[in-house]
């Protein structure tokens, strides 16, 4: 009973003080105004009247004993009295009330304005807050201020504390980048993220998941705090994620969760957190290239945690940035490995080239190619005439069965692979089960212990010799493209040592001839690049034929051509730099030479010669001459001719031999050279790609990257000028960075109006086209596009687009003033790749000029 009076009497003081709230600071003075002011006067007159009363009650019988006329006068006079007295003392009242009312009003106009302007303000601020569903009952201005006030106070201290924690945070992640980009390989950049995110926002846990292609994955780092479960390693066959959440993760969603009791989440996911403690997790995507890498995770595992924007912010912008930097990683990686295994085969061919019998090459081959692959085993399978063989070499790991001079019965091979390996296919195969090889492949690799391996032919004589073959044996293995590009180019390498081993056998057995042609050969082959190569030919081959004169004579597209090479005695004219029109070769001969024709003119008055050739050969002094056909990438380059001057000369077949076999060879030297040249220019180019590369990443701000671009450039293509050209809306732009050869005009800030671009060029630059052109005046060009470039001093340009926050930028152009140039394919290849590194770098660039701004 008493607690029910207890609830009963809270119940009627929770009704008084709401009914109290109802009125407002006005109504409430109002009411204490008049009580204070008219309750006195109404009080005071009242307790007269009735003490009046009273009196005049107790006179009045006192007063008839006198006399009862004047008793009623008295009577009378005294109750008008009376009356005027009460009338008095409402009128009193009234103004006195009327007067308060006056006051009160003027003393509580500004503290109305006051709480009204702080409701206002307070609604903008907080419109949802507690304050206002609970306190916003009150209609009393006063606590209303009171209550705003506080309010105010608690938001500007929250405030000031957000401020210093996005200050924080900023710097945390500025240091952070840091750390990250100076890390170049992948496996660092993962290692260093987990732990200093862990370390700075004080987390229990913080791993990456990486995906596989069928959606599971891995968890691939980790850096966690002492005492709780490891999940390093640990790989998840089934993730459990909701439909679409992988395309939240791609269109960069993050995914904070306070406690994941209460997060909606399935039981299987609960399972799995529960397994490693985990009580609150932040999930924040991490790209790489445009497609999802895996996942930055936080995992906070001693208690439920409440993740703060701020927080949540931090890890998305740090999921960004490993992204980034795993680019950065993997483009840096391309260009080291491309670098090296150009190296590494120029190594090796050299190795192999000096090996000048079968026997050697191969087992150089074998020995080298392990090495450089870090494969099990490298082996040379070699064909017999039924398509069955041997293992002819063969480097293996210990460990592993050696099946050197193993026969094989394949029947399998001859049914359908012949054609493939005669064509230059090359097969990788990762994993021998998920190949869908037949059961006699699979049987026969298996008692090799090999999981993975790859096959490139090798065609001796234009034939198939055998199979360079790589083993992986201890687990399958992703063979990369550029494994896959370095064995091919190898293999095909070692057809061609194995050609030239067996020509300089054939030639040794041969006697004194041959030794000259093995003489002839090992000279042309120690030069490298194509001027020497055919420099060393037409001296060599003089000397040992005891001839007049010996040039390589080169075809234009007309088959008009050039003399490209002479050796000559000095009694006789010089044709060096000749340009030769011959009508006559066109008709019909060209694909005599092609098809490896040489021909022996004895005397050229008796050969049945055209009038025209005869004209020409007497016109530098020919009595009798050899040519033989120079093939370089199995089409006719040019001739290999020699002059008898002083007589005409019966030559002998020996000879004849002996000048076709090395203008087949000049032909291989060729390839050779212009193969070695093309490896050295790549890796030199990669190399370079590596070094203006780092010199772009150390300009912090887009004015110095921009300008170290267009120096380093210029410097390293040998260009005339290399500028970048940034677009306006329109786009219409204005160039904002020059680097140019003295003598050529400056066009530095020179603002471009080029009514063509927008018509077509806009997506093709946007999706990264490059465009190369070696005249401008054959490129077919439009007109304004041509009197721009004229202005400019151009003959051909380079352009390539720069990319910066996915949006076109601007244009990275080189400008060859001098004379028009003929682009190749790797400057092209590196110019696209720098302008690329530069809009990386702009990006960079512009989000550490924010971070600072925000920090400053």
């Amino acid at each position: 009973m008493n607690q029910s009076f207890s609830q009963n009497q809270a119940r009627r003081n929770r009704q008084q003080r709401l009914w109290q709230q109802k009125w407002n600071l006005k109504t409430k003075a109002i009411v204490w105004a008049l009580s204070i002011s008219v309750l006195p006067v109404v009080a005071i007159g009242t307790a007269t009247y009735y003490y009046g009363i009273n009196l005049i009650t107790k006179q009045i019988p006192q007063v008839k004993q006198e006399s009862a006329k004047s008793s009623t006068e008295t009577e009378l006079v005294l109750q008008r009295q009376l009356s005027l007295l009460l009338t008095g003392m409402g009128g009193t009242a009234i103004l006195a009330g009327a007067i308060a009312v006056f006051v009160t009003n003027r003393a509580i106009s500004r503290v109305s304005k006051a709480a009204a302007t702080s409701n206002t303000i307070k609604n903008q601020l907080r419109p949802d807050s507690e304050f206002t569903q609970t306190f916003i009952a009150s209609e009393d201005e006063l606590v209303m201020l009171e209550r705003n006030i506080n309010l105010f106070t608690e938001l500007l201290s929250g405030s000031i504390k957000e401020k210093e924690t996005e200050a924080d945070y900023s710097q945390l992640l500025i240091k952070i980048t840091r750390w990250v980009r100076e890390t170049f390989n992948e496996e660092d950049v993962l290692k260093t993220t987990s732990e200093e995110i862990r370390k700075a926002l004080s987390i229990d846990r913080v791993t990456i998941f990486c995906f596989n292609s069928d959606c599971n994955g891995t968890f691939i780092a980790e850096s966690v705090a002492p005492g709780l479960p490891k999940i390093l390693g640990f790989t998840v066959s089934d993730p459990g994620f909701e439909a679409g959440y992988i395309e939240k993760y791609q269109n960069g969603s993050i995914h904070a969760i306070d406690n994941i009791h209460q997060a909606d989440l399935s039981d299987s996911d609960i399972e799995l957190l529960e397994k490693f403690a985990v009580k609150s997790n932040l999930v924040a995507p991490i790209l790489k290239g445009k497609q999802l890498f895996g996942l930055l995770i936080a995992h906070q595992c001693s208690r439920i945690r409440f993740w703060q924007q701020s927080e949540i912010d931090l890890f998305a912008q740090i999921a960004m940035q490993v992204g980034f930097a795993l680019d950065y990683a993997k483009l840096l990686e391309q260009v080291d490995t491309k670098a090296d295994k150009a190296q590494v085969f120029i190594e090796i061919t050299r190795s192999i080239r000096q090996s000048l019998n079968e026997e050697d090459v191969i087992k150089t081959t074998v020995e080298e190619v392990r090495k450089t692959l870090s494969t099990d085993r490298v082996l040379v399978y070699s064909f017999s005439t039924n398509w069955s063989g041997t293992v002819i070499a063969e480097s293996v790991v210990p460990g592993y069965p050696k099946v050197l001079r193993s026969e094989i019965q394949d029947p399998c091979f001859a049914q359908g692979y012949v054609e493939k390996y005669l064509s230059g296919r090359v097969q990788a195969t990762n994993n021998i089960y998920e190949a869908g090889l037949r059961d006699c492949h699979i049987d026969l690799l298996e008692s090799f212990a090999v999981k993975a391996n790859l096959v490139a032919p090798i065609l001796k004589d234009e034939q198939l010799f055998g199979l360079l073959i790589a083993h992986q044996c201890s687990r399958p293995r992703d063979w990369q493209q550029p494994e896959i590009d370095f064995f091919a180019q190898i293999a095909m390498q070692v057809g061609f040592a194995l050609d030239h081993a067996r020509l300089l056998q054939r030639i040794e057995a041969e006697g004194v001839q041959s030794q000259l042609l093995a003489d002839t050969i090992g000279s042309i082959r120690q030069s490298l690049n194509e001027e020497d190569v055919l420099k060393t030919t037409v001296e060599e081959v003089r000397k040992v034929l005891g001839t007049d004169r010996v040039m390589v004579y080169s075809f234009n597209a007309n088959w008009s051509g050039t003399v490209i090479a002479e050796s000559v005695v000095l009694t006789y004219p010089k044709v060096l730099r000749a340009e030769i029109e011959d009508p006559c070769f066109g008709q019909g001969y060209v694909a005599e030479y092609q098809s490896g024709r040489v021909l022996a003119i004895n005397n050229i008055y008796e050969a049945g010669l055209a009038d025209c050739h005869i004209d020409l050969l007497e016109s530098f002094g020919v009595k009798a001459n050899l040519v033989a056909p120079i093939l370089k990438d199995e089409q006719l380059f040019g001739l290999l001719i020699a002059h008898q001057c002083s007589r005409p000369r019966d030559w002998k077949q020996s000879e004849i031999d002996l000048f076709g076999q090395i203008a087949m060879q000049v032909g291989f030297a060729l390839d050779h050279a212009r193969l070695l040249q093309r490896i050295e220019a790549e890796s030199m180019r990669s190399q370079l790609l590596v070094d203006i590369t780092h010199s772009i990443r150390q300009s912090l701000n887009e004015e110095d990257v921009i300008k170290t671009t267009v120096q380093e450039v210029r410097k390293a293509l040998s260009i005339d000028r290399v500028l970048v050209y940034s677009f306006y809306a329109n786009w219409f732009g204005i160039i904002i960075a020059e680097s140019v050869v003295p003598g050529y005009p400056k066009v530095l800030r020179s603002k471009i109006y080029d009514p063509c671009f927008t018509e077509g060029y806009i997506e093709k630059y946007q999706s990264g086209r490059v465009v190369a052109t070696n005249n401008i005046y054959e490129a077919g060009l439009a007109d304004c596009h041509v009197n721009l470039l004229e202005s400019f001093g151009v003959k051909a340009n380079l352009v390539a687009p720069i990319i910066k926050d996915q949006q076109l930028f601007g244009l990275l152009i080189a400008h060859q003033c001098s004379e028009p140039r003929n682009w190749q394919q790797p400057e092209i290849d590196l110019f696209a790749q720098i302008a690329m590194q530069v809009g990386f770098t702009l990006d960079h660039a512009r989000l550490l000029q924010a971070y600072q701004a925000t920090e400053t």
